[in-house]
């Protein structure tokens, strides 16, 4: 879900908390959380890289 537009502060708050509930109630631990963290932060890092090496050429 890509979009140029800029989103809410409280809607992404409100989805970070819905998500975070729904990973404990289905067992998941703090390392799992941080490791979904870890993979999310690094998917963007990389779509952000690619753009960037987009607008350079």
């Amino acid at each position: 879900m890509t979009s140029t537009k800029e989103q809410n502060p409280r809607k992404v708050s409100i989805f970070a908390k819905t998500l975070y509930k729904e990973l404990k109630v289905q067992g998941f631990g703090a390392r799992d959380v941080i490791s979904l963290a870890g993979e999310l932060l690094g998917m963007v890092t990389s779509e952000v890289r690619t753009q960037a090496d987009a607008e350079e050429e």
